[in-house]
C-alpha cells in the first residue's frame, strides 16, 4: 500500500519539480508508515531512474513503451490508474504542472479519488487527512479535509525543503495495458523552447517589463541572468509586443512560477503578473518609479534605472565567484 508518485521526465532525467514531489511523497509515506513508489513514463536510463532513491523512493515503476514517449494525459492517466491498482496505493502525489494537473484530474475520475491541487505543506494524518493548499492565486490558504479512500495530491514547487541522501531505488519494468482510444490524437512535431533553463524548473528568474524600453536593450538583463545561472522571463505586454518569445511570458495567462528568487526589472506589477509570481520565495523589484505597485509585493526593492542597476548587480555577482 505504498504512496505512489508520478514523475515527469525531461531528456531522460527526472525533472527538478518531480524530485521535490518524490521527497514530499516519501515524507507522506513515512507519516503513513509505508513506502514510496515512483511511476516514470517514457524513455530514461536505469541509472537516472534509480536516482529517485536519493529523495526517499524505494522503488520505480518504469513504463517505457514507445507509444508513451510523447506526453499524453489520456494515456498517462490510464497508466497511473493501473499502477495505483497494482500497488494498492491510497495516496498519489505529483508536481503541479500543465501535465500534472491534467493527469491528476483524469486519473482521479477513474479511481473515484479526491484531488487537492496547489498543496503547500505536508498533510495532517492524525484523526483524518487534512491538507493545506493555496487559493485565490496564492493570496490565501485553505485547509482541506479529504475523506475519500484514494487521495491525489498535486504539490506546488517549494512545498518542502528537499534533502538528498545516498540511496538508490529499485527499478522495475511496468507494462500497462494501452488503449487505442487514448491515442486518437497523435503528436506530429515537438518544438522545444530555446532557453536552456525551464521557467517552471528554475531556482532563479530574472524578468523584464516595458521598462526595458525595447528588445534591443535586453543584454543587461540577460547578462545578470547568465551571471546568476538564472532563467529569463517577461511580462505579458513584452511578449505581446514580440520583444521576447511568448514562452517567457509569466503571469496569470502565462506561466506561473515559484523560484527561490524572482528579480523583476522594469515591471510595474499588474495584478495579472503578480498572480504568476506570488509563489516565489523572495521577490526583488527594480523600478525607477517608487510608486510602482510591485514594491508592495516585494521582499526587497531598488528604486533606480534598470540600465544603471543591472550592470552593477552583474558586476557584484561576478565578483563573488
Amino acid at each position: 500500500m505504498s504512496v505512489l508518485i508520478f514523475v515527469e521526465l525531461d531528456n531522460g532525467t527526472i525533472k527538478k519539480t518531480s524530485q521535490e514531489a518524490i521527497f514530499y511523497g516519501a515524507k507522506v509515506a513515512d507519516m503513513l508508515q509505508t513506502s514510496a513508489t515512483v511511476l516514470a513514463i517514457g524513455q530514461a536510463s536505469e541509472e537516472a531512474l534509480s536516482s529517485a532513491g536519493k529523495f526517499g523512493a524505494a522503488k520505480v515503476l518504469h513504463a517505457a513503451d514507445d507509444k508513451l514517449n510523447h506526453e499524453n494525459s489520456l494515456a498517462y492517466a490510464d497508466v497511473l490508474t493501473q499502477a495505483v491498482q497494482q500497488e494498492g496505493s491510497k495516496v498519489v502525489v505529483m508536481a503541479k504542472s500543465g501535465l500534472g494537473d491534467a493527469v491528476a484530474a483524469r486519473s482521479a475520475a477513474k479511481l473515484k479519488a479526491s484531488v487537492v491541487s496547489g498543496v503547500t505543506d505536508l498533510p495532517e494524518v492524525t484523526g483524518g487527512f487534512k491538507v493545506k493548499r493555496g487559493i485565490y492565486t496564492g493570496k490565501a490558504f485553505a485547509t482541506v479535509e479529504v475523506k475519500s479512500d484514494i487521495k491525489v495530491l498535486v504539490v506546488k514547487k517549494n512545498a518542502v525543503e528537499v534533502a538528498e541522501n545516498d540511496g538508490n531505488a529499485q527499478v522495475e519494468s511496468f507494462s500497462p495495458t494501452l488503449r487505442d482510444s487514448d491515442f486518437a490524437a497523435t503528436v506530429k512535431e515537438v518544438q522545444k523552447a530555446s532557453s536552456e533553463l525551464s521557467l517552471t524548473e528554475a531556482d532563479i528568474i530574472v524578468s523584464g517589463g516595458r521598462g526595458m524600453k525595447g528588445p534591443e536593450n535586453w543584454d543587461p538583463l540577460v547578462d545578470l541572468a547568465n551571471a546568476l545561472g538564472a532563467a529569463t522571463g517577461c511580462s505579458k505586454p513584452v511578449s505581446d509586443l514580440d520583444w521576447r518569445p511568448h514562452h517567457e511570458h509569466i503571469g496569470q495567462t502565462g506561466i506561473k512560477v515559484a523560484p527561490n528568487l524572482y528579480i523583476a526589472c522594469g515591471i510595474s506589477g499588474a495584478i495579472q503578473h503578480l498572480a504568476g509570481v506570488n509563489g516565489s520565495k523572495c521577490i526583488v523589484v527594480i523600478n525607477k518609479d517608487p510608486e510602482a505597485p510591485f514594491f508592495k509585493a516585494a521582499d526587497y526593492g531598488i528604486v533606480g534605472d534598470v540600465f544603471d542597476v543591472l550592470p552593477r548587480l552583474t558586476k557584484a555577482v561576478e565578483a563573488t565567484k
